[in-house]
């Protein structure tokens, strides 16, 4: 039994485990999602919620991000990071803000205020170490919204700040950075099988997103550049060389960053590369 995050990351999620091999379809109103495994069953719930069940047995094992993890002080298996979002494959920052125009400069003038925000426990947490008392209330999301006329401050999660500046706030201190991970349930960590099909699950994720900003590159050189083109291309190990059927030829074949393909393909046509194909990956298993 799996626990799928519900909102942000649903999609991305589903567009993760079909490049993984797994397909999974769900009606608009649905929380039971289709899977084509008959080893698996899930359900779809918001990801505040997965690690608590996740924690008690109603799921084996979920997806939902290590923030959860901490504020619900879960007692679960972090079987690995898998870090991806509904826009980018960084992580995220969980971020103290006021408005751009507040006299509040750092976490220590938060001293008697009024925060808001979804992550409670976690922000308690922080100010208890930084020496601040002030009052932390629970915010139903669209905390951005209540800075100044009801709270003095927020804590926020975000990705590249862009919502931050688009509402005129300003970031006074870092609380925690978070990232989507893959856990398990304890008792079914312990159960040979289940083990087995979660750390398949995991290889399987993991490979997809390692695949996600890298190409296949592949192309026909003469064997007299061979040398110089070596040293100059990347790979996971050392490209892959074979022979062809004339002698004073190669074919080459490589996977190397997304990125560096713009620079790659103008170098290796001017040492005579020839037929090169840039081809997307669906997984990379090390």
């Amino acid at each position: 039994m799996f626990g799928f995050p519900k909102g942000s990351l649903e999609e991305s999620t589903k567009a993760l485990f079909a490049k993984a091999g797994w397909n999974i379809t769900t009606s608009s109103r649905s929380y039971k999602p289709s899977i084509d495994d008959e080893e698996l069953d899930g359900r779809f719930v918001r990801a505040q919620e997965i690690s608590r069940y996740v924690e008690q047995g109603f799921f084996d094992c979920g997806l939902t991000g290590y923030d959860w993890i901490l504020e619900n002080d879960s007692d679960v298996v972090e079987v690995c990071d898998l870090i991806y979002s509904k826009a980018t494959t960084l992580k995220s920052k969980w971020v103290l803000c006021v408005k751009d125009d507040s006299p509040i400069k750092t976490v220590k003038d938060l001293e008697g205020k009024r925060i808001a925000t979804e992550l409670v426990n976690v922000t308690k947490k922080f100010l208890a170490e930084k020496g601040v008392n002030a009052e932390v209330e629970f915010s139903w999301g669209a905390t951005e919204v209540k800075v100044p006329d009801l709270v003095d401050a927020i804590a926020d999660i975000t990705e590249t700040g862009s919502s931050i500046r688009a509402n005129n706030l300003r970031i006074i201190d870092t609380m925690m950075y978070t990232n989507t991970k893959l856990i398990a349930n304890k008792a079914s960590w312990e159960n040979p099988d289940k083990r087995r099909k979660i750390e398949n699950i995991a290889l399987m994720l993991r490979s997809a997103l390692d695949a996600a900003h890298k190409v296949g590159l592949k192309m026909n050189l003469p064997k007299a550049n061979l040398a110089r083109i070596i040293s100059a291309l990347p790979a996971l190990r050392k490209p892959t060389v074979s022979q062809l059927s004339d002698p004073a030829w190669v074919a080459i074949e490589t996977i190397v960053d997304e990125k560096a393909v713009r620079e790659l393909v103008p170098m290796l046509k001017a040492n005579e590369a020839e037929g090169i194909v840039e081809y997307p990956l669906n997984k990379i298993i090390a």
